[in-house]
């Protein structure tokens, strides 16, 4: 519970910030390709999807603050047994903007695990208490928007930093590619 807080205060936080900055906020979503590093996994799909904002502060410099829900995980191993790791991420990413829409950026990043289970068939665990509530790592991605309709497309790389594992023995980290859409109301350069 005292996690879902801290989430929510950095959201009102995030969302305070860039109603007193004047900025563009906007929505995302796409898909994930995840998996975790330093194991027996293969890459699972998964969708995200929530809320940004940028701030523009230089003509090439801007800030991009989001919260947003990821599903991430693997697939175990060759079998058919798939690690759901549900995610609310907040990603601070800094931004050099070209003049023609194009935009490098990256930065830190909070996960927030709000769920983890496996399934096998019909078969749920939840395995929540095997995972640490937060994952500390770094986004690094590319992104265009087309400035007269503030539509965009954005690809991103997620490393995770931090052990995800709550067992001593494991050293797991989240790593994920993300591919996505995103569209800024009223969008001003």
């Amino acid at each position: 519970m005292k996690l879902y807080s801290i989430g929510l205060l950095l959201a009102f936080m995030m969302m305070g910030t860039l109603n007193a900055q004047n900025i563009n906020v906007g929505v995302k979503g796409g898909l994930n390709s995840y998996t975790i590093a330093n194991g027996n996994f293969d890459p699972k799909i998964g969708l995200h999807l929530g809320l940004l904002g940028h701030v523009h502060i230089t003509d090439n410099f801007g800030l991009q603050p989001e919260i947003y829900y990821s599903a991430q995980g693997a697939k175990i191993g060759n079998s058919s047994t798939n690690l759901n790791l549900d995610y609310f991420n907040i990603p601070v990413l800094f931004q050099y903007m070209f003049d023609n829409g194009f935009r490098l950026q990256a930065g830190p990043q909070l996960g927030l695990l709000i769920g983890a289970n496996t399934v096998a068939g019909n078969t749920k665990v939840d395995v929540k208490n095997d995972f640490k509530s937060m994952d500390l790592g770094i986004a690094i991605g590319a992104s265009y928007i087309h400035t007269p309709s503030g539509f965009g497309v954005d690809a991103r790389y997620n490393i995770g930093m931090s052990n995800i594992s709550e067992i001593a023995s494991n050293d797991y980290q989240n790593r994920g590619l993300q591919l996505g859409v995103f569209y800024l109301f009223k969008h001003r350069n």
